[in-house]
């Protein structure tokens, strides 16, 4: 099965609580009228667009179809669907330019932060770059022993220190090794401790000046790495995390084992930053690019 066809099946569940009903909503109506709209809203809100941007999604259908002077929802429908096309936005490619290149992974524990690393090592190895890990995630229990289970998978070296140890001194230590052996991008997993957002700000300060001294001219990307499952928690992580880092792209995890899937489109409309991965299974190969026409091609596609 290719990413496309696993991509539609992820979507299902989200299809059927998002789309179906929409397009049963257009069906049952001859006429746009303010009934119709208010129904929309709310099956928007049903399907975890969130308040805010369901509102943003009705009024801007109300509005192009006042210009347009349209009043029949097959018509409508159509309408709908190019907004909801372009409140998805354009995927976002990693800025993996010059000699070396950074990505910091952060995101709250359980959100599949460790495995996401591994599989955008594997998705970047068959672009051809050399990777190396920096496991700066010492406070969690096994999760250096995870990273490590990764990178013997993907065959890329690994720089880690006992629990406990200092994140910064790891990042310090995998910057030094990441120059040594000439590798072109260096990935750095993160504790997740949301719930202290001092200590997390303080941290990922620190992180930062130690790779801005020891490699001053490296590409830089700060990845979130969400649960769509989660749903609107997913937008109010991704929000405080906005506060303690510069975050650059969005990894969206588990996308096929929810029907919040409609948390994509707030996430665009509300933080206005890129969802540059998505990941629909379980496998190596599960994690790809985000490509929005993928996207709606999948979620819209008859069968």
């Amino acid at each position: 099965m290719g990413f496309f066809d696993k991509l539609k099946a992820g979507l299902k569940k989200t299809k059927d609580a998002l789309l179906k009903p929409v397009n049963d909503l257009f069906s049952s109506y001859d006429k746009v009228d303010e009934d119709f709209y208010d129904e929309l809203c709310d099956l928007l809100i049903m399907a975890d667009v969130g308040v805010e941007t369901s509102d943003y999604l009705v009024n801007r259908l109300r509005e192009t179809l006042k210009e347009k002077k349209i009043k029949e929802t097959t018509l409508a429908r159509d309408e709908f669907k190019a907004i909801l096309t372009d409140a998805v936005g354009d995927g976002g490619e990693l800025n993996l330019g010059g000699d070396m290149s950074v990505i910091l992974v952060i995101g709250v524990n359980g959100v599949g932060k460790t495995t996401s690393i591994g599989k955008i090592t594997h998705c970047l190895k068959e672009q051809g770059r050399s990777i190396m890990l920096a496991a700066a995630d010492t406070f969690r229990a096994a999760a250096a022993e995870q990273l490590a289970i990764w990178a013997d998978r993907n065959n890329v070296p690994i720089i880690r220190q006992n629990e406990g140890a200092d994140p910064a001194a790891v990042v310090f230590d995998a910057a030094g090794a990441a120059k040594k052996a000439n590798v072109d991008t260096l990935i750095v997993d993160t504790a997740g401790r949301l719930h202290n957002k001092k200590n997390l700000i303080d941290e990922l300060a620190k992180i930062n000046r130690v790779i801005d001294r020891e490699l001053p001219n490296a590409t830089r990307e700060t990845l979130l790495v969400l649960d769509a499952s989660t749903g609107q928690n997913a937008l109010i992580q991704a929000k405080e995390f906005g506060r303690a880092a510069n975050i650059t792209g969005l990894v969206l995890t588990k996308l096929d084992g929810t029907a919040k899937g409609g948390i994509i489109l707030a996430i665009k409309r509300e933080l206005g930053i890129p969802v540059k991965f998505i990941g629909v299974g379980e496998g190596i190969d599960d994690l790809r690019p985000f490509d929005p026409n993928d996207f709606i091609g999948a979620f819209f596609e008859e069968n």
